[in-house]
């Protein structure tokens, strides 16, 4: 039964999750904030919701661009190299993103008669990220099912996973990582170095599965 929305970047966790619940997905929404990497994980989410057939909006939240701070928002120049850490990636949070994300896919869910809204949060992102955070997604589910008749639901099934976990869920899914992005840099290659892509690398080598990802520096 379709029943859900899912949050979906086009990057390598929500492509995973759209995969894998490809059967219930009934609407993908991509939500353009301005980020460096916009453009390239449209591309990704517009191709591998085509390839599935499930429909796909892209909603612009140019606000945020203009009014919050973040180095997502700000350029490739500042985006930090090096390890996926507290201390290193803390400049990237783009503040309350996923509360502003969830807000609006809970009424596109509840507009449509659909009862689950689906986030690809993970593990790995609970020390950088609050808004990844466990409580954070038991918080928001009990906002949704106050705040709408049906009692819209948040689904996050890999909040307690890790990036490798991931890779190898979707890898028997048959899901192509060439065609998702990541970088925070937002080339057109991957720039291997951010802690997005160093992040990316580690989980294919955990997992054991070949990276198929074009890297600027290998």
């Amino acid at each position: 039964m379709k029943d859900a929305v899912i949050i979906y970047s086009g990057g390598l966790d929500s492509t995973t999750l759209l995969y894998e619940e490809r059967e219930r997905v009934a609407l993908a929404v991509t939500f353009d904030y301005g980020s460096n990497h916009a453009a390239h994980e449209i591309a990704c989410a517009r191709h591998h919701c085509a390839l599935l057939g499930i429909e796909h909006l892209v909603i612009e939240l140019g606000f945020m661009s203009r009014y919050f701070q973040s180095s997502l928002l700000s350029g490739a120049d500042a985006i930090p190299s090096g390890n996926y850490d507290e201390e290193n990636m803390k400049s990237t949070v783009v503040p309350f993103r996923n509360g502003i994300m969830l807000s609006i896919a809970c009424g596109l869910a509840e507009s449509r008669g659909l009862k689950r809204v689906l986030i690809a949060n993970h593990g790995g992102d609970h020390a950088i990220y609050p808004d990844c955070r466990p409580e954070f997604v038991d918080a928001m589910d009990g906002a949704m099912q106050a705040g709408t008749y049906e009692g819209v639901r948040l689904a996050a099934p890999y909040t307690h996973l890790t990036k490798a976990d991931l890779v190898r869920r979707g890898a028997k899914w048959g899901v192509d990582y060439s065609n998702t992005y990541s970088c925070y840099r937002g080339g057109d290659r991957h720039c291997g170095t951010c802690g997005t892509c160093t992040e990316r690398r580690e989980a294919f080598r955990e997992a054991g599965i070949p990276d198929p990802t074009a890297y600027e520096n290998a």
